[in-house]
């Protein structure tokens, strides 16, 4: 894919390595030279010095033939105004923008633009790693679903996973066997004790499943 990232910082530097390393075409921009720095010697993507919002400096860097384009810059109205040249006077296909006052990002959402609010993430991290030692909501968007940890013990041992997902509420996705192997399980699949499953499930039936799993 040929990417562009708006903003060199912590987030964008790294955004941009990994891309970059797994073949990706990948131009970087940034208003300070020396945030350049953080990519290190093995980036070998373009780097360019300006505003992620300039038309001009967008078409130097590609954008008429780019695949993605993300603003990740620290400030919310910088990632905004670049977001929407992208997405409104460049078509560019997929435009991802990090914003921080959550306020906004469900306004910005409204725009028809793919919005990441770190605040409400981190946030949503946190309460999970205090509350919910087993259920991560940050994963899915909507707050409507989540993933679920569950150790299997005697009483699910030996069973298919069709028996034990519920439609429309609970679905197991990943198994991780004793051998620490992960797999993707087929509606046949058996379990044993000392798997570990990882499973979908309906926030609202939350209470539903822990109640069955003895959690």
């Amino acid at each position: 894919m040929y990417i562009i990232i708006v903003g060199c910082g912590r987030v964008g530097g790294e955004l941009a390595k990994l891309l970059s390393s797994e073949g990706h075409n990948v131009v970087i921009i940034d208003k300070n030279p020396h945030a350049f720095n953080r990519l290190g010697a093995g980036f070998n993507g373009i780097t360019l010095v300006g505003n992620g919002f300039d038309p001009e400096l967008l078409k130097s860097a590609g954008i008429e033939k780019t695949d993605a384009f993300c603003a990740v810059t620290n400030g919310d109205n910088t990632n905004i105004m670049s977001s929407q040249v992208a997405k409104k006077m460049f078509n560019v296909p997929k435009v991802v923008a990090r914003v921080y006052d959550p306020m906004r990002a469900e306004i910005y959402k409204t725009l028809g633009l793919d919005v990441i609010s770190g605040t409400i993430l981190f946030a949503s991290m946190l309460r999970d790693k205090i509350i919910e030692s087993r259920f991560s909501s940050y994963l899915i968007e909507t707050g409507e679903l989540g993933v679920i940890e569950i150790d299997i013990n005697d009483k699910f041992k030996g069973r298919p996973v069709e028996d034990i997902n519920m439609p429309g509420e609970f679905i197991i996705t990943a198994v991780i066997n004793k051998k620490k192997q992960t797999i993707i399980p087929e509606s046949r699949t058996v379990l044993e004790k000392g798997d570990k499953i990882m499973a979908v499930v309906k926030t609202a039936s939350l209470q539903k499943v822990r109640k069955i799993f003895e959690l």
